[in-house]
Formats: structure tokens, sequence, C-alpha cells
């Protein structure tokens, strides 16, 4: 999973971080390093959409956290990556 907004999400289901926060549980948890750049985008744009929300006053490290939506959208979209692993390791096996 290398999707910034996806990994955020994954970051955030945990509790509410702030970027620094994130940066490392995403590097810890997905071996992806995001820079200060990709994180802040995805940052927007998922506040953009609703799936995230400032946890805390805007202050120099601001929490995020995921809402409801972007709960439902995360679960929804780990589904469907577990189908597509589930199904890939039994052609593999059959290969």
């Amino acid at each position: 999973m290398s999707d910034p907004t996806l990994l955020v999400l994954a970051s955030l289901a945990e509790g509410a971080k702030h970027g620094y926060a994130m940066m490392e549980d995403i590097e810890g948890m997905a071996g992806v390093c995001l820079g200060p750049g990709t994180l802040y985008g995805a940052i927007t744009r998922l506040e953009a959409r609703g799936w995230i929300e400032p946890a805390g006053p805007a202050e120099r490290r601001r929490p995020y956290r995921l809402t409801a939506s972007g709960r439902a959208h995360l679960e929804q979209q780990l589904d469907g990556m577990e189908r597509v692993v589930r199904v890939g390791l039994r052609r593999l096996r059959h290969a």
C-alpha cells in the first residue's frame, strides 16, 4: 500500500496524530517515507472530502482524527485490498 491518502487514514485509525507523528507511524507501519509536501497534500484532500478533521486547536502541531465517513471509506478500501490479496495468493499457490 503506497497511496498517501490510505496511509494517512490507516495511521489515524489508531487515534489522533499530528503530521510528524503520522510520518513516523506510516514509515514504521508500511515502510513508506512520505515527505511533508506529500503528507500535507493528502491531509488537505482528506479534510476536503470530510474523511478527517482537526482534533484540536490550530497550534504548531495540529492533530487530526478520522471522521465516521473516513473510517467507513478506509474499511471499504481495506476490504477490497484484502480480497485482491486473497485471490492473488491463491493464484500463486496454483501457478
